[in-house]
């Protein structure tokens, strides 16, 4: 027997209560400008560790495939894992009640300086943090490729033709995860399987 089957996973804390996964999922929206993402990996596996890493990845690949924003069904998702039905729905409420109504007031004063070339600049600058943050949440998720089923070189290899059905080849996401997906999933499971 190996030290890695002898030792016992360390125990990941979770919300105390769905209060607790309101506040949360409320800072996460507050502090996600451009995409909460990033924010969410950091909140939830890095500070609050009610995550690892690899559960995270987990999560996403899975809110990734269902329809509606990635983060929604994240939050959902944690929130039923905790506390059913009542957890899904404080940490959705949590994550969409203080953006809405700051949303509202924004898209208020956008129709009255819209056409400041202030405002338009800005707009631009913030899409380029956004997608700095994107990348940054991909950097620091791709050690979980090193205990991913498949092992680093085949999930390096998925990823990479992701990117290039998507970025160069703009085939329509749907085609990329029911096709690669599909044969993703079938690999892995092979894997597994002896």
């Amino acid at each position: 027997m190996t030290t890695e089957e002898s030792t016992p996973p360390v125990p990941v804390p979770g919300p105390r209560s769905s209060a607790d996964l309101f506040v949360t999922f409320t800072r996460l929206a507050l502090q996600g400008f451009g995409g909460v993402l990033a924010v969410a990996q950091r909140e939830l596996v890095e500070y609050r560790r009610w995550l690892t890493r690899e559960q995270f990845v987990e999560m996403l690949a899975i809110s990734q495939v269902l329809p509606g924003p990635n983060i929604v069904n994240l939050s959902l998702m944690l929130g039923d894992r905790y506390f059913g039905l009542r957890g899904a729905a404080s940490a959705l409420a949590g994550l969409l009640a203080v953006p809405l109504v700051i949303v509202l007031a924004l898209a208020t004063a956008y129709a009255e300086f819209a056409s400041v070339p202030v405002v338009a600049g800005a707009l631009r600058g913030m899409g380029a943090v956004a997608a700095g943050l994107v990348i940054s949440t991909a950097v620091k998720l791709f050690g979980t490729l090193r205990t991913n089923r498949m092992g680093p070189l085949l999930g390096i290899g998925f990823a990479a033709l992701t990117f290039v059905m998507i970025a160069w080849l703009r085939w329509p996401l749907a085609t990329v995860v029911v096709g690669l997906g599909t044969v993703a999933v079938a690999v892995a499971w092979r894997k597994e399987v002896p």
